[in-house]
């Protein structure tokens, strides 16, 4: 590979870097042609972006737009394939649905939400992050309750008490 073919690479995964906010390092080293396949294809379906790269040209990007962490640049070994997404926990549910039939891919590290996370075992921690859109509509949920148990009251029984006592105390005014 020239100069030229790898700084070509070095952009692309830059671009790459810039325009998805997650991304995993995954081993799928040993997978054969059909399973491969299979992957890439579910990677499709759920918008996750797969790529097979060399670690010195990754580390290089890494550095290029800041996300260069000792952690993530210590697990660049053997063979690497990116999964960059959006969505941060996509990939997780991905590999472990994967893993159900086979014992590839492995989870090198994962940056989401500006988080590095390193080693196969935080893969169900992954599964668990809930998205920004989820969180904010657990918060919405949160701050509707109480709205709806003071609506709901008021329509019952004691909202006929309410209005009943107010009545009253027009009345003696």
């Amino acid at each position: 590979m020239t100069r030229e073919e790898k700084s070509i690479v070095i952009e692309s995964l830059v671009e790459k870097l810039g325009k998805y906010s997650a991304f995993y390092l995954t081993d799928a080293s040993t997978l054969n042609a059909e399973k491969t396949a299979a992957l890439r294809r579910k990677c499709f379906e759920m918008d996750i972006n797969m790529v097979v790269v060399k670690n010195t040209l990754l580390a290089k990007a890494l550095e290029k737009v800041n996300k260069a962490d000792a952690d993530l640049l210590k697990v660049l070994e053997g063979s690497t394939a990116v999964m960059f997404t959006n969505t941060g926990k996509s990939p997780a549910v991905l590999i472990k649905e994967f893993r159900k039939n086979s014992d590839k891919p492995i989870l090198k590290a994962a940056y989401v939400e500006e988080c590095v996370y390193v080693g196969d075992n935080q893969l169900d921690q992954l599964v668990n992050i809930k998205s920004r859109e989820e969180l904010i509509g657990d918060i919405i949920m949160l701050l509707q309750s109480p709205a709806k148990n003071v609506i709901s009251a008021l329509q019952g029984a004691a909202g006929q008490k309410i209005a009943g006592l107010v009545k009253s105390l027009e009345e003696r005014n």
